[in-house]
């Protein structure tokens, strides 16, 4: 256990819990604890979860300015929900792409669990999408991932990430009780950000 890893749990809890909130600041929290998650994972040598911490940076960029484009003058973020082809055409693309990772990482690096860390890089990838798009799913499927995830961590020694993930599946539980498509609730923090 190093200090990096843990600020990078502390850091990658609040988010979520920013995130769940629907709080404008869950943005550049996200994205440090992204970078620091990054070096973890690449000493770990969790090699799709190091890049997926490069596409999280590229989302949570995406998703801070998509957030700022939609939110009501009232400082409101509605949840929306996706149609019925668009949540089968996630569930496919993250598939595909976990058969693309886990093809690369078994075949060009020492990846100890190459489908594994393919699928579950793939799906997280999805449930970020889905979070910037404000799918309430978001949610339902950060409790799959991140249960998997605990597993993944505690096998590789990585204890304080485990503890994180596992209460990552409670915030995902409170985010998706919160997130209700007909429910809009007021950004908690300042809204020039």
């Amino acid at each position: 256990m190093s200090l990096i890893e843990v600020l990078g749990a502390v850091l990658s809890a609040l988010a979520v819990w920013l995130t769940s909130r629907r709080s404008m600041i869950c943005w550049p929290v996200s994205l440090t604890a992204a970078g620091l998650y990054c070096w973890i994972f690449l000493k770990a040598r969790l090699y799709a979860d190091a890049g997926l911490q490069i596409a999280f940076c590229l989302y949570v960029v995406y998703g801070w300015r998509h957030w700022q484009k939609i939110q009501s003058p009232d400082g409101r973020i509605q949840v929306r929900r996706p149609k019925t082809v668009a949540i089968l055409k996630g569930l496919l693309s993250g598939a595909t792409g976990s058969a693309v990772w886990a093809f690369i990482l078994a075949r060009f690096t020492n990846d100890p669990t190459p489908i594994t860390d393919a699928t579950l890089t793939a799906y997280s990838m999805l449930a970020q999408y889905w979070d910037t798009m404000r799918y309430r799913e978001t949610w339902a499927l950060w409790i799959v991932v991140d249960s998997a995830y605990v597993a993944l961590f505690i096998s590789r020694g990585l204890y304080p990430t485990a503890m994180l993930y596992a209460g990552f599946v409670i915030l995902a539980a409170y985010g998706y009780r919160l997130w209700k498509p007909e429910a809009s609730i007021r950004v908690i923090a300042n809204t020039d950000m």
